[in-house]
């Protein structure tokens, strides 16, 4: 599964995603927060006085862009992943691992660690890939992904950049097929000129894959 950031900052989200054994690729705003894969949280000591104290991580999460960027440069790898209109595609990218730590990731860990009071203070861990364009002074794309960060970066990368062919892929459903052209009232009248309109992109995406076939001069 490949999406944007508007659903890769999603806790809820991927939490679904993984209940239902989908691996996924998801974009993330270098705004979002985590701890380094090694921080281990501790439990301050009892004062006696008050609730009993709570397991916590002993310095604040930080950006994932300051994470990613205090790797260094050298921690980078250059990667092609397709050949565009104007030459191969290929940037430096970078994969750590890191321990999501925004406020849905804390109450998802809670929770599945038995409620608040019983929670080791543990935060899972995420595969981080990042991109650091070699024209740019520091990282400029993240995505977030459940796939072992021992996954060929070459396929994280593939699989993060995939969303091109997506934006393609709708604007000649909406623009070149009519998906949008639907002015009906009826569930069954919008659901026919959907399938009618998907029916025509799967015969012209089959006549692109097809060898060209040879024709007198």
């Amino acid at each position: 599964m490949v999406a944007d950031a508007g659903y890769g900052v999603s806790t809820p989200f991927r939490l679904g995603l993984e209940e239902r054994g989908l691996a996924y690729v998801l974009a993330l705003t270098g705004k979002e927060v985590a701890h380094r894969e090694n921080a281990r949280p501790h439990r301050p000591a009892y004062g006696g006085l008050g609730p009993p104290t709570l397991p916590r991580y002993r310095t604040p999460p930080r950006a994932v862009r300051a994470l990613t960027a205090e790797a260094g440069a050298g921690r980078f790898t250059e990667v092609t992943w397709r050949q565009g209109s104007k030459g191969a595609m290929t940037s430096r990218f970078a994969v750590l691992t890191v321990r999501p730590a925004g406020k849905q990731s804390l109450a998802a860990a809670q929770e599945a660690g038995g409620g608040r009071n019983r929670w080791d203070g543990v935060l899972p861990t995420q595969t981080l890939l990042a991109e650091w364009p070699e024209d740019q002074d520091a990282p400029t794309g993240y995505w977030t992904s459940n796939l072992p960060a021992a996954t060929p970066v070459a396929d994280l990368v593939r699989w993060a950049k995939m969303r091109w062919r997506i934006e393609h892929d709708y604007r000649e459903l909406k623009h070149g097929l009519g998906l949008d052209h639907f002015e009906g009232r009826t569930w069954r009248g919008w659901h026919h000129h959907v399938t009618l309109v998907t029916a025509a992109k799967a015969f012209l995406t089959l006549r692109g894959l097809a060898p060209k076939a040879h024709t007198p001069a």
